[in-house]
């Protein structure tokens, strides 16, 4: 479903001539006001989280019955066991966008004076993180990352603690088990948070889980498939289901439906998700081959090494052509000699296609933008998502 089946034709075509016309205008600067409703929102998912994941180690230390279990401490992992790597990767240094994103859309769609529940965003957010984390942790394994957040990644971390241990057979394997591991507490006990809320969130609780899993599997499938006919579609399909999707647009719709919104709210609120979920996963591919490491978190040109089926290795793909298309060639089939990750890296630059994705991002702002010109929106939300659209946009990291 893309943006544009939310509004009729013809708000759809004063829509985009507003974000034409305005394109390279810059937007408005975060205000206090804004910027505190934003911080105290995260730090209540914060401190929920906290209290949930508290709840969860204790409850891993139970038994069957009343008493706690005789010797409990994991004898590799340690006392924390997997609970404790679970709050480690949840309440370590991340961006946050998903509850922030929850929130904005619970105030754009007039939550404060509709009478709901304001909990339930800061419950939702809370669980969006869970879920993230869920991400997370397999999608390091899956790419064969080393690093998240500057640190080792849960498999790795695992793996080095199985060697610490004098553990048996092997390391690798055993880390990788317990990242997967991590993921399925981490959704489990995101999923415990949400079944307490209302059907039509949990319904799109539930939809936003199944787009996140099938942007899974579809990106290992696209990097096993090797691209070939149509892979710049089958690419934005995994940027917008595993990237854009579960970011922006669904942690949006869900703070809206919490909110009780309308179908107007919720179409204007759709368009401006699917277009800044866009530019979110754009913004991703840029940073996986030009990030800045020590920003980042992760490797420089992390995205080429591992032949991620990025749309942008799709352009590069088809702008390429005789050497440079070899070397293209041999990052998609993750077959790449010394060299060829910096050589593909400067390739893409010269093809033009890191300023046509930068450029994308330019439309895509701007269409998001344009999207919250609903006077059904709320001004405070409007105001949040407008500066929200800034820092998804130009963020290093």
């Amino acid at each position: 479903m893309t943006a544009e089946m939310f509004a009729p034709p013809a708000t759809r075509r004063a829509r985009a001539a507003r974000a034409g016309a305005r394109a390279e205008e810059p937007t408005a600067p975060t205000t206090p006001h804004t910027a505190q409703a934003g911080a105290e929102a995260l730090a209540a998912v914060e401190e929920l989280l906290r209290l949930r994941l508290d709840r969860l180690a204790g409850e891993w230390r139970r038994g069957p019955g009343p008493e706690p279990l005789v010797g409990d401490a994991d004898p590799v992992l340690g006392e924390q066991g997997l609970p404790g790597i679970l709050a480690e990767l949840v309440l370590g240094a991340g961006k946050r966008f998903r509850p922030l994103m929850c929130h904005w859309g619970w105030l754009a769609a007039g939550g404060t004076e509709s009478g709901a529940d304001p909990t339930v965003p800061v419950r939702i957010g809370a669980a969006l993180e869970l879920l993230h984390a869920f991400g997370l942790a397999q999608d390091d394994v899956m790419d064969g990352s080393t690093t998240r957040r500057g640190r080792p990644a849960t498999h790795v971390a695992a793996s080095d603690r199985h060697r610490a241990a004098g553990g048996r057979d092997d390391a690798l394997r055993y880390g990788e088990s317990v990242a997967v591991l991590v993921g399925d507490l981490a959704h489990m006990e995101a999923d415990a948070i949400v079944a307490e809320l209302a059907q039509p969130v949990r319904h799109l609780w539930w939809r936003t889980s199944v787009e996140l899993v099938r942007g899974q599997v579809l990106d290992l499938s696209e990097a096993a498939a090797g691209g070939g006919a149509n892979a710049e579609d089958r690419a934005w399909a995994v940027a917008r289901a595993k990237s854009g999707g579960y970011t922006i647009q669904r942690p949006l719709e869900l703070g809206a439906v919490a909110a009780g919104a309308g179908s107007e709210v919720l179409g204007a609120l759709g368009e401006y998700g699917a277009h800044l979920g866009e530019a979110f996963a754009l913004r991703d591919d840029l940073l996986g081959v030009w990030g800045d490491p020590e920003l980042t978190g992760k490797p420089a040109h992390d995205d080429l090494r591992a032949g991620k089926a990025t749309v942008l290795l799709a352009w590069a793909e088809q702008e390429a052509t005789g050497r440079a298309a070899d070397v293209v060639a041999r990052i998609r089939n993750q077959q790449h000699e010394d060299g060829d990750v910096e050589e593909a890296a400067q390739i893409m630059e010269s093809a033009g296609v890191r300023e046509r994705a930068e450029e994308q991002v330019r439309r895509s702002h701007a269409s998001a933008l344009a999207a919250l010109e609903e006077p059904s929106l709320h001004p405070a939300g409007v105001a949040g998502l407008r500066q929200v659209a800034d820092s998804v946009c130009w963020r290093t990291r």
